[in-house]
């Protein structure tokens, strides 16, 4: 292999597996991208002629990574990522001073560090300070003037607030629970004012099967830790879900819960701006 010339990946052709390998099929992918299905073929084909093997494997109704697929798909996450930040880093306005934001602990608990550290670095000038909390008790503590910026979720018939994404709201436990059949469901719940919890008991209620809160945590964490463990049900955003934990079926849908940005309505200040950008750039990259 001495002297082989070794080909550089286009990102463009990156970024368009990515997108096929993530919604599962071609046609999604191009919605996503805002491309017909037949581009997004291409750029796939492309890419598969570059590294000289199959990426996915085709069949009439379903397309599926190859082994290198999974392999390259990795490595491709990665080097999108690299590239966003650092065209952010580059086109991106000034920003600086102080940014005090306030971030539910239901908001993508997965991945909001990296996501806080990535634009920490693209915006090294803008200091933030970031408190976790209940979304009720940051927002009233923003009213109060304690916070610049709250993500959180915007209650039923709510209308305040920047919408950032939609997402469901499952059941979940620890793999393989099973509730006793002669007890009532045993519940792990955020203390009372957590809109999943007013969502879930509504549920059980309107169902009728008998239910009791054997766990109260004012922690995510606190609450997610007993379900890893074993000691009964819980209710999660989707794209929050947390190692050790698994979507449970045949309970009563809960529906959605919108993630909004709340303050700064009028969009005047230059501080808050950035974050409201790279978080949707963020999310929907991944």
């Amino acid at each position: 292999m001495v002297g082989m010339r070794i080909p550089d990946l286009d990102l463009d052709l990156l970024r368009g597996f990515v997108a096929v390998a993530e919604r599962g099929g071609f046609t999604a992918a191009g919605v996503a991208l805002g491309l017909t299905q037949s581009a997004v073929s291409l750029k796939v084909k492309r890419l598969e002629e570059v590294l000289g093997r199959p990426v996915f494997l085709r069949t009439s109704r379903a397309v599926a990574l190859t082994r290198e697929g999974e392999t390259l798909l990795a490595y491709a996450r990665r080097m999108l990522a690299l590239n966003d930040e650092a065209v952010r880093r580059m086109i991106a306005p000034a920003a600086t001073g102080r940014l005090r934001l306030g971030v539910a602990d239901h908001f993508i608990p997965r991945n909001l560090a990296p996501m806080l550290a990535s634009f920490a670095r693209a915006y090294p000038e803008l200091r933030l300070a970031v408190e976790v909390g209940r979304s009720h008790e940051l927002r009233a503590e923003q009213e109060r003037g304690q916070h610049d910026l709250v993500l959180g979720k915007r209650r039923d018939g709510e209308t305040a607030g920047r919408l950032v994404f939609t997402e469901d709201i499952v059941w979940v436990a620890a793999p393989g629970f099973v509730a006793a059949p002669d007890r009532p469901l045993p519940l792990l719940m955020l203390p009372q004012g957590c809109m999943f919890r007013e969502r879930s008991l509504a549920a059980l209620g309107r169902a009728n099967l008998a239910h009791e809160i054997v766990f109260t945590s004012a922690s995510l964490l606190g609450v997610a830790a007993a379900a890893q463990a074993g000691l009964g049900l819980t209710v999660l955003g989707r794209q929050g879900l947390l190692p050790g934990v698994e979507i449970v079926a045949d309970l009563p849908e809960l529906g959605t819960a919108q993630m909004c940005v709340f303050g700064d309505e009028a969009r005047q200040s230059a501080l808050m701006e950035p974050l409201v950008r790279f978080l949707r750039d963020s999310l929907d990259a991944s």
